[in-house]
């Protein structure tokens, strides 16, 4: 029979893990529905085109069966990735996909009078989108970004299939080696993945009430 106290040292470890993941793979993920998103709505065919196919094939596929390409199939082809590496490419790109639909809907929930308004003052495109429609847009991201990374957080758990040790495959071994506490180790697992999808739905709702508030 184990104690919570043997099983914190591999679960923490598995916790660091799952955290460095989370963040590489929403950085990754925040970036490419940026970019992804505008270019969406670009006045150029080519551009929308390939922000296009990128949202359709990546939406589409499964994440694990695109993180054991990544990681098994790429190799094949002579490019190499490290397990992390591996991990926050395919969660990143298969995530970023989704985000960039959230901020081209922000971005077309703006009202119409704003981007007039902009006009007006003789802003270039770029002025437009960055410094009048985007932050106004940004307040309308929040809530979706939140629930995007609590389930970015929870995909996280797919890793364990190319054996990085995140919090799952430290459960899963210590699952092995106290049987009988499996209800046990499961339970604190899941706790620990609520604490962690808490504390991102914290810094959403202040970062909101900080960009509210800087609105008002």
């Amino acid at each position: 029979m184990g104690s919570i106290g043997e099983w914190i040292p591999l679960l923490w470890e598995g916790t660091v893990i799952t955290a460095q993941v989370t963040l590489l793979s929403a950085i990754v993920t925040l970036l490419l529905a940026a970019v992804t998103g505008i270019m969406r709505l670009s006045k150029f065919k080519i551009i929308r085109g390939i922000s296009y196919i990128y949202v359709l094939i990546f939406r589409g596929v499964s994440l694990l069966v695109l993180l054991f390409w990544v990681y098994y199939a790429l190799p094949l082809m002579g490019v190499e990735l490290s397990k992390m590496t591996s991990a926050v490419l395919a969660i990143g790109l298969n995530f970023g996909a989704f985000g960039a639909e959230i901020v081209r809907s922000s971005i077309l929930a703006v009202p119409k009078g704003q981007w007039e308004a902009a006009q007006a003052l003789n802003l270039t495109p770029t002025q437009r989108m960055f410094r009048v429609i985007f932050p106004q847009a940004l307040v309308r991201m929040l809530p979706p970004f939140n629930n995007l990374m609590i389930e970015l957080l929870k995909a996280t758990s797919l890793i364990y299939f190319i054996t990085l040790t995140d919090l799952t495959y430290q459960a899963m071994i210590l699952r092995s080696l106290y049987l009988p506490q499996t209800a046990q180790i499961f339970g604190l697992l899941l706790l620990i993945y609520f604490i962690m999808a808490s504390i991102i739905s914290m810094i959403a709702r202040m970062l909101e009430r900080k960009l509210s508030a800087g609105r008002m």
